[in-house]
C-alpha cells in the first residue's frame, strides 16, 4: 500500500513537472521575475506543510546545516534561471533533454570531491550521453529559437548547478526535506528580489495564473509529493519514475507549441535518456557480457 501510494505521488510529481516549461512561456515574463514569483507563491504550501509537520523547532537543523541548505538554494536558483532562459532559445524539448545530463555531472562531482570511483561502465554511459548532446547540437538550429546553441549551453549550465545542489543536499541527511526546500525558496526570494521588475507588475489574469501555478503547483505541491514519494519508494523505482518528467515535457512542447524534434535530435535525446537511466539505475551490461565470456 505504501509503495503504491508513493508510486502515485512520484508519478504525479514528475508529470506536473513536465508541464512547467509551458507555464514559463505562457507567463511571458522576464526569467528573473518568474523565479521571484515562483519562490513567493511556492513558499505558501511549504510554510503550511512545515508548520503542520512541526518543523519550526531549533533542534531540527543546526547552523551549519542551515548554511549548507542556503548554499544549495543559491545553486537551485541559478539552475532555474538558466533552464528557464534556455526554453525560448532551444525549445522546451531540447532544453529538457540536455538538462538530463545532470546525473553525469553529479558523478563527476562525486569523483572530484567525495572520492568515488569512476568505473568503465560510467565512462561508457557518459560517452553515450556526450554523443547525444553532440547530435542535438547539430540538429536543426531553427527548430527551437533564435539562439539554439546558446539554449543548449544554458541547459548544460542548469544541469551543472542542479548537480551542485544535489551534492550539497547529500550533506544534509536527517534534515526534513520540506524544510530544506523552504530555506532554498527563501534564499531564492532574497536573490531575485533586487532584480525583479516591481515597477511594471503583470496586469493580466492569465499571467498571474501562470506565475501562481509555477509557484504553488510546480514548486510547493511538487516538492510535497516528491518528498512524500521518496520516503516510500526504493531508489531504483524513484530513478525510473523520474524519467516521466522529460517525456511529458517533450509531449507538451509538441502538443502546445508544435515543436517537433528531427531524427538526429530524437536520437540524441534518446541517447541521453537511456544513458541517464542506466547511471541512475546502475545498469552494467558490459559486466554481464564479460561474465558470460569468462564462463564459456
Amino acid at each position: 500500500m505504501s509503495t503504491t501510494r508513493g508510486t502515485i505521488e512520484m508519478t504525479a510529481a514528475m508529470a506536473i513537472s513536465g508541464t512547467i516549461g509551458a507555464f514559463v512561456v505562457f507567463s511571458n515574463q522576464p526569467v528573473i521575475d518568474v523565479v521571484f514569483w515562483r519562490c513567493v507563491f511556492g513558499a505558501v504550501p511549504l510554510l503550511i506543510a512545515c508548520a503542520a509537520l512541526g518543523l519550526f523547532r531549533r533542534d531540527i537543523i543546526t547552523p551549519r546545516q542551515c548554511l549548507l541548505a542556503m548554499l544549495g538554494g543559491v545553486a537551485i536558483v541559478a539552475n532555474w534561471l538558466l533552464l528557464f532562459a534556455a526554453y525560448p532559445l532551444a525549445s522546451i524539448s531540447i532544453a529538457t533533454a540536455v538538462y538530463n545530463t545532470q546525473p553525469f555531472m553529479l558523478v563527476a562531482f562525486g569523483v572530484l570531491f567525495l572520492g568515488e570511483r569512476l568505473t568503465a561502465h560510467k565512462l561508457g554511459w557518459l560517452a553515450i550521453a556526450f554523443v547525444g548532446v553532440v547530435l542535438i547540437a547539430n540538429g536543426k538550429t531553427g527548430s527551437g529559437g533564435s539562439d539554439y546553441l546558446g539554449g543548449i549551453l544554458l541547459s548544460l549550465g542548469a544541469a551543472f548547478f542542479y548537480a551542485i545542489a544535489a551534492l550539497v543536499t547529500k550533506q544534509l541527511k536527517g534534515v526534513p526535506p520540506h524544510l530544506i526546500a523552504l530555506i532554498q525558496i527563501g534564499v531564492g526570494m532574497l536573490m531575485a528580489a533586487p532584480f525583479a521588475g516591481f515597477s511594471s507588475l503583470p496586469t493580466g489574469l492569465a499571467t498571474w495564473g501562470s506565475l501562481a501555478a509555477i509557484g504553488v503547483v510546480h514548486t510547493g505541491l511538487v516538492y510535497i509529493l516528491l518528498y512524500g514519494a521518496i520516503q516510500k519508494l526504493p531508489t531504483p523505482l524513484i530513478g525510473a519514475l523520474s524519467f516521466i518528467y522529460p517525456v511529458v515535457a517533450i509531449f507538451v512542447d509538441f502538443i502546445v507549441f508544435g515543436h517537433r524534434l528531427d531524427a538526429w535530435q530524437l536520437l540524441g535525446a534518446a541517447g541521453i535518456f537511456i544513458a541517464a537511466a542506466a547511471m541512475t539505475l546502475g545498469w552494467e551490461p558490459f559486466a554481464k557480457a564479460r561474465l558470460r565470456i569468462d564462463t564459456n
